[in-house]
């Protein structure tokens, strides 16, 4: 049954997990005030997705099941499923800056991916059980937290050369009803506020490693599970006008013997396949974030345009300006293009059927916004000046003494009033000048993987070799045939036409709402 955010919020009362935030025990993380941004943010994907004018891109339906299910718990089956997500999950971060709820619908496209293929190599029942584990959560509308980046310790040894095992979750019995996990997951999204768990694993796993090879869905107030988080955004401080609001939280999550029923189990063991899971969310989650980012990006713009109105700056006619707020714009809508492209030149995962975006085009996008998140803050700076980080606390806004001083002499545009002038300098502070900024950035860099990682499945994916058949055909060399050459090894048939690859869908996707139909 579809959710709203008073449903959504009301529900996590239901659960009792054991959660700490800065050094204190939530009793209910529903009227935490630590974590109310968070739960704001995710709020908005169950309100967003019953607006019947956003409903092509917030709704779809599941193949598997033929129901109508919110689109961040949604499988992708054509590439006009890809586009639609981009859509929604930009619209989402339009409004939240992070819309979080988005990881579920990468890990559950993987994980249908990575169970069809497990059974079909072993003769496993684990895609029969996430099936139905899928089609209940998605009935209930729930939101699942995706537990994968462990620990590590030791970054240099392998998991199971670490002095301290239980730096990665493992499986510490078998036995007729299900396992029991041991372990340590980091950085896991909106841990205090979700309703269970998927645990993954986080690399390749060797067959020494095949007790860290699992997957298995745990509820959030599991008993030996442990929650320690961070506040979501900034809440209660009077200058956060956005992250006061709209925020994320994250976790570390202890597992101290965790029993899981086997029906909630989907890897336990088998480690040959751990790379592909961890390959096939890598994918899906990149070319998401390219959504997230661009989301957040057109709150810079907009935030930038207002700013420089603000000044009393048109940048229509100031060439700097212009020079800036074009770079921005390029920046936002060039590495959002390569989502679009990677959702084009999509191809079916055999036999599961669920369609994976470009991993070449999803790896471009995501390393490009990874590294250009910095120029993203430092133009918003530029177009705006000083004055975001040098204007007096909020408290002064009603300080007698002060205040009318303040607003007469620190206004710029005769027609944009002082207090507007400084909702937008205080707006532009806070998401990229403050703690809050910080974390954007950190997160842009990382999240999803590091740009190390981003490079290396480039690498592995482009077709490099045939660009040096190309060379080689052009001056008559007769070394073609010659398949020892490592970088002659990767090949594929080109973009430019299609064999070998999955001719895209008609897409069924629709303009993105404008800013004002994206309101509440």
């Amino acid at each position: 049954m579809p959710m709203n955010a008073i449903d959504y919020r009301e529900s996590l009362r239901r659960y009792k997990p054991r959660v700490w935030v800065d050094g204190q025990s939530i009793a209910s993380v529903a009227d935490a005030p630590q974590l109310a941004p968070g739960i704001n943010a995710l709020g908005v994907s169950y309100d967003f997705a019953l607006r019947d004018e956003l409903a092509p891109i917030m709704r779809a339906v599941q193949k598997s099941s033929g129901k109508t299910v919110n689109r961040m718990l949604h499988i992708d089956t054509s590439s006009a499923d890809l586009l639609n997500k981009l859509e929604a999950v930009r619209v989402l971060c339009q409004e939240t800056g992070c819309a979080q709820r988005y990881l579920a619908h990468d890990a559950f496209s993987a994980l249908a991916q990575t169970t069809a293929r497990i059974d079909a190599d072993m003769g496993t029942r684990y895609g029969e059980r996430f099936t139905a584990y899928l089609h209940d959560f998605q009935d209930k509308d729930l939101t699942v937290g995706i537990a994968m980046t462990d620990a590590k310790g030791d970054r240099s040894k392998r998991p199971h050369e670490q002095a301290n095992v239980d730096s990665y979750v493992h499986i510490v019995e078998k036995n007729g009803k299900g396992i029991v996990v041991l372990g340590t997951k980091a950085i896991v999204t909106a841990a205090p506020y979700v309703h269970e768990f998927l645990v993954m694993p986080c690399r390749n796993m060797s067959e020494a490693d095949a007790d860290f090879a699992v997957c298995c869905a745990v509820p959030c107030d599991a008993d030996g599970l442990t929650i320690v988080a961070r506040p979501a955004g900034r809440p209660g401080e009077k200058a956060a006008l956005f992250s006061n609001k709209y925020g994320q939280s994250t976790g570390v999550v202890v597992f101290d013997k965790v029993f899981v029923p086997w029906e909630r189990v989907f890897l336990a063991g088998e480690w040959q396949h751990s790379s592909h899971l961890t390959y096939s969310y890598a994918t899906h989650h990149r070319h998401t974030c390219i959504a997230a980012r661009a989301g957040f990006g057109d709150l810079l713009i907009g935030a930038g345009a207002l700013m420089c109105e603000a000044n009393g700056f048109d940048p229509g006619q100031e060439t700097h300006l212009r020079e800036q707020m074009v770079q921005l714009i390029s920046i936002v809508e060039g590495f959002y293009a390569c989502g679009v492209a990677a959702s084009v030149y999509a191809t079916e995962d055999v036999p599961s059927g669920v369609v994976m975006p470009d991993p070449v085009y999803s790896n471009i996008g995501k390393l490009l916004l990874a590294n250009q998140i910095y120029d993203m803050h430092r133009i918003a700076h530029y177009v705006s000046g000083g004055l975001i980080v040098t204007l007096p606390g909020p408290d002064e806004d009603h300080n007698p003494e002060t205040a009318a001083n303040l607003a007469d002499v620190l206004r710029a545009n005769p027609a944009v009033p002082y207090d507007k002038r400084i909702e937008a300098a205080r707006f532009i502070e806070d998401v990229t000048a403050s703690y809050q900024g910080g974390w954007y950035s950190v997160i842009s860099l990382h999240g999803g993987g590091s740009p190390a990682a981003m490079k290396q499945e480039i690498w592995r994916n482009y077709p490099v070799g045939n660009k040096v058949e190309l060379v080689e055909r052009l001056l008559d060399r007769g070394l073609l045939s010659d398949t020892t050459r490592p970088i002659t090894a990767n090949r594929q048939p080109g973009r430019c036409c299609d064999i070998g690859c999955t001719p895209p869908s008609p897409t069924t996707m629709v303009a993105m709402p404008t800013t004002e139909k994206a309101k509440p």
